[in-house]
């Protein structure tokens, strides 16, 4: 019962369930029925919805059909009204479809029309808005161009402003345009170019400066050498308004226009193509061979690319690279003037460059880098110099490389380079002239005496005469009252030597031109060289004259005369110098000149020559001798070789004439003196072991030969016999042994009025040995002889007491 109720309640439950899904069937959209349906198949009961879905399905069914029973009239009525609307529908929609076609006919032009209008409105607002866009865009590709044309016509500086005013300006405008992107992108790839090509242009620069460096230097050389001459030309001259261009003036010439727009200017690698201009009346100032415009852009280029110290060590270090090739020398410099001419220019053209780049740009260099650079070129160029001058033998190439030098130190120092030390190495090299020159006169002078004839001047004519006159100071009455022809007592080396020693002052006196030296150092220097070429090269040249082999006598003899009157020449030459330096030899300090012991020397040397070679003479002629010592035959005569001697020295001492007396006096004594110790010594020599009495006598007859010679006074001046008195020694000597007097001699000796106070008893002892020995070996049966043996006793005697007086005396 309870399950009846229980099935009765399930069953009273799904009825309502049923019942509530069909509500929400009916009231629901199709298109959310979905889930409703879903609860159905969900529970077990669908069969039963089944069939109350199909009872509520017929119930419909038959309200409608009840409805459509009660409204049918209704229903044909209106039907009935319909058909007839259509057909009135019809014909409106015929009419409408009539008046649509003719309407579309009529309004086809019209809608063209429309639609042309409708398209160039639309065009109309494209092109505005593109012009206003155009507008916008229009100045950046301007700009961009204009960019690109400086680029190629490479005018970078203008082209990095033009850049700057694109990216800051004009870019940022329209950076939403993709090419406005691409421009940015391009813009650092742009500085680098314009840097990069700057910096090639420097470089370009840089090599050109470096391979035109001497033409720089040579026509700022040129300048120098034209003002030096105008300023001569004002010393002598009134001025008359020309007035030297001042350094200033000279930069105004090279004032480069930053932003210059000539192609020209902006291709010129730095040097401008000029001519040379050797023939027109002003050389282009040196400066105005360079276009400096490539160092000004490339420095504002980096200055504005905030890399303007990069820059600048970049530039001194590629100068200073480029200085260090410049200051090196060529290894043959020394042999040509042009050799040292270029390598001024090249130094002088660098420094003109980095003058102008000190004076014309904001510290790309300043004075402390052109100081360093000028002190290292300064060291190296003396350096050089001092090398290659010392190869110079010629003294004209020194002389002008001298000029050359004082041009290169007169130009730096119109840029304001300090030059003092070029000056005091042209000190140096002064000395090293002097030596060439005193080279040069040393050959002048060594051919002048190699070419004379050592014999008096002749001259046949009053001007032959003044001729000579005008060329060697002397005066002298007797010689101007005598007839022509007649003879100067010097030979032609005289004046030929004198006008020699002239042309060296004048070539000592060329080289401290334009040295900036005082009067007072001009004088010493010229007198301190006129001495060298005195006591040196003039003294070696007369000493190598009088120490040939082949010199004669009378070659000698006429050295003597030329020096004495060279000698007294030297206070003109003191008057030569005064007048050409304006310097007193009164003066403070004043060197004098060293001639008149130069030519003393040289004449003492051959006064001993003339007496060296005649001792040689009489040397030659005692070579001949051949005495017989063993002979015990009386002589009557004195030997022929004696004779011959004396002949000799008769015609020898003739000669001397013109030489000072007491140079002739001299050299008598001095044969006389030498012809009795050689007759002593050829007495005495040990190869003469043995000789005798007769020997003696011959002998004797000889010196009595020699004593008559000094007797005649071969030359003037002697007082009675002091001439003789050169040959005492052998006479008392010859004396004592010939009239035996050994008595007088032993009884006497050491008492200063004795009769034989000449003969040394050592060498009376020697002779007399070689008589003693004489007499023994010669005599075999002297002992059985009286009077030889007493002869004997008595030279044995007098030996023992000669050597008792020796050992007394020398004790």
């Amino acid at each position: 019962m309870e399950r009846g109720k229980m099935a009765e309640a399930e069953s009273l439950e799904t009825a309502a369930e049923h019942e509530r899904i069909l509500r929400e069937i009916e009231s629901t959209d199709t298109a959310c029925i979905g889930p409703t349906l879903r609860s159905v198949y969900d529970g077990e009961e669908h069969g039963r919805f089944m069939e109350k879905l199909e009872t509520r399905i017929r119930n419909h069914d038959r309200e409608i059909e009840k409805m459509c029973n009660f409204h049918y009239q209704g229903f044909v009525d209106s039907i009935t009204e319909l058909l007839k609307v259509r057909g009135e529908a019809q014909k409106l929609k015929n009419q409408v479809t009539d008046t649509n076609r003719k309407l579309q006919h009529e309004g086809k032009e019209l809608v063209i029309a429309m639609e042309e209008l409708k398209q160039c409105r639309l065009q109309q607002r494209n092109i505005s808005a593109t012009v206003d866009k155009l507008m916008l865009c229009l100045p950046v590709l301007e700009m961009y161009s204009k960019l690109r044309d400086q680029m190629k016509t490479k005018r970078h500086y203008p082209a990095l402003k033009t850049l700057e005013h694109l990216e800051h300006t004009y870019l940022p405008q329209v950076s939403h345009y993709r090419f406005c992107k691409v421009m940015v992108d391009n813009i650092p790839k742009l500085r680098e170019e314009i840097k990069d090509v700057s910096m090639s242009d420097l470089k370009d620069f840089l090599e050109s400066i470096r391979k035109h460096s001497d033409k720089i230097g040579e026509t700022a050389m040129k300048q120098a050498q034209q003002q030096r001459n105008l300023d001569n030309i004002v010393l002598q001259q009134p001025r008359i308004g020309s007035k030297r261009k001042s350094k200033k003036d000279a930069y105004t010439i090279f004032d480069t226009e930053i932003e210059s727009t000539s192609p020209k200017s902006e291709q010129d690698s730095g040097i401008l193509d000029v001519e040379d201009e050797e023939d027109d009346e002003e050389v282009p100032g040196a400066q105005d061979l360079v276009d400096f415009s490539p160092v000004y852009r490339c420095l504002h280029i980096y200055s504005v690319l905030g890399a303007r110290e990069t820059f600048e060590n970049y530039y001194r270090k590629q100068r200073r690279k480029q200085a260090r090739l410049v200051l090196q020398p060529p290894s043959n410099m020394h042999e040509t003037l042009d050799g040292y001419r270029k390598y001024f220019n090249q130094i002088v053209g660098f420094f003109v460059v980095e003058d102008h780049i000190l004076h014309t740009t904001q510290g790309l260099v300043n004075r402390a880098y052109i100081d360093e650079l000028w002190e290292m070129a300064l060291s190296k160029t003396i350096a050089a110099l001092r090398t290659h001058s010392s190869y110079c033998s010629d003294p004209n190439l020194v002389l002008d490389l001298k000029n050359l030098i004082v041009l290169f130190a007169d130009t730096l120092q119109v840029y304001g380079f300090p030059v003092n030390q070029l000056f005091d190495m042209l000190l140096e090299i002064r000395d090293q002239y002097s030596e060439t020159l005193l080279k040069k006169w040393a050959g002048i002078f060594r051919n002048i005496l190699d070419s004379d004839n050592y014999s008096p001047i002749p001259v046949t004519s009053e001007e032959m005469y003044k001729k000579v006159v005008g060329q060697f100071p002397f005066q002298d009455t007797e010689l101007e009252k005598q007839p022509f022809p007649k003879k100067f007592p010097f030979s032609e080396f005289v004046p030929k030597v004198y006008n020699q020693i002239k042309e060296f002052i004048y070539a000592c006196l060329k080289f401290s031109e334009d040295l900036h030296l005082s009067s007072t150092e001009v004088d010493d220097m010229i007198r301190k060289s006129t001495n060298l070429l005195l006591t040196r090269t003039l003294s070696n040249s007369l000493q190598n004259v009088i120490k040939r082999k082949n010199i004669g006598l009378t070659e000698l003899v006429q050295i003597i005369i030329n020096t004495t009157h060279l000698e007294k020449s030297c206070k003109y030459l003191e008057e030569f110098i005064t007048n050409i330096t304006n310097v007193l030899p009164e003066t403070v300090h004043t060197t004098k000149l060293y001639g008149t012991t130069t030519f003393k020397d040289a004449r003492h040397a051959a006064e001993e020559e003339i007496y060296t070679n005649l001792n040689q003479k009489i040397d030659q002629f005692l070579q001949l001798a051949d005495y017989d010592w063993m002979t015990g035959d009386l002589g009557n005569k004195a030997s022929d070789y004696l004779v011959d001697l004396i002949a000799f020295l008769r015609s020898t001492f003739a000669v001397f004439t013109h030489l000072p007396g007491k140079v002739a006096q001299t050299a008598c004594m001095s044969a006389c003196k030498h012809l009795a110790t050689s007759l002593m010594q050829l007495l005495l020599e040990a190869e003469v072991r043995q000789l005798t009495l007769g020997a003696l006598q011959q002998f004797n007859l000889d010196v009595r030969e020699c004593e008559q010679f000094a007797r005649s006074g071969p030359v003037p001046g002697f007082q009675e016999d002091t001439l003789q008195l050169a040959f005492i020694d052998l006479r008392q000597l010859l004396d004592l042994f010939i009239q035996w007097d050994w008595s007088t001699y032993l009884a006497d000796y050491g008492q200063p009025n004795c009769k034989y106070l000449r003969v040394n008893p050592v060498t009376a002892l020697t002779l007399l040995e070689k008589m003693k020995d004489t007499s023994r070996k010669n005599n075999m049966f002297a002992q059985f002889r009286k009077n030889e043996r007493d002869k004997q006793k008595l030279i044995d005697t007098v030996a023992k007491q000669l050597r008792t007086l020796i050992s007394t005396h020398h004790s």
